[in-house]
């Protein structure tokens, strides 16, 4: 008998949306109602994810294509090693950030193209998609605000307001394209009250129990 493929969630937002703490709370809360899960990140998750990862955060700069090519090839291992895996075990597999945050980022933030984002997409992920993304939506300023009291400030963090602004435009944008599959979620409310509006929208979408 074959076993059913588990869900894939991808939380994504701006700089300090409090996607880590909310997947790390959504990832404890489906194990405790019995569930597989996995927990991940991007860039990350892999062993040779995790070292293109100490890459990109570090100082320097970019052409968008290098970049959004670096991502991707995180990416792909990301996907061949930890996701499809475990999702193919049966496994709920919760994502800090996928490939939306290029299409934010490299696209919106830094104007790499559409439509070389999507070949990038096709070549490396063959067809995987999230089956919901949760956009933690929040003004880039208290966004700013928060990650800067959290640590010290890494590479995207550095690259101002404007940066950040076309960013959360891009998030925005993707919610608008593809409805059926991402929810924009007020994040400038307490922890706990998006916390429950998470775990709401599980129940509608996917029908999970908890």
């Amino acid at each position: 008998m074959l076993m059913a493929r588990g869900y894939f969630i991808t939380l994504e937002g701006g700089e300090g949306a409090g996607k880590s703490t909310q997947a790390r709370r959504l990832a404890a809360a489906l194990a405790a109602a019995g569930m597989p899960v996995l927990r991940t990140r991007e860039p990350g998750g892999a062993p040779g994810a995790e070292r293109i990862r100490d890459l990109l955060l570090s100082p320097g700069s970019w052409d968008s294509l290098t970049e959004a090519m670096l991502h991707f090839a995180a990416r792909r291992e990301h996907v061949v090693r930890s996701i499809r895996p475990m999702l193919e075990a049966g496994a709920w597999v919760i994502c800090d950030r996928f490939a939306d945050s290029t299409l934010a980022y490299q696209g919106a933030g830094q104007g790499l193209a559409y439509e070389t984002w999507a070949r990038l997409c096709d070549l490396t992920l063959e067809g995987l998609q999230p089956d919901l993304t949760l956009i933690l939506d929040l003004p880039v300023e208290a966004g700013l605000a928060r990650a800067a009291g959290r640590s010290a400030a890494d590479r995207y963090e550095k690259l101002g307001a404007d940066f950040h602004a076309r960013i959360r435009a891009g998030f925005h944008d993707i919610a608008r394209r593809e409805p059926a599959r991402c929810v924009v979620l007020d994040a400038a409310r307490d922890a706990e009250a998006v916390y429950a509006a998470i775990v709401e929208t599980l129940r509608q979408r996917l029908g999970a129990k908890l």
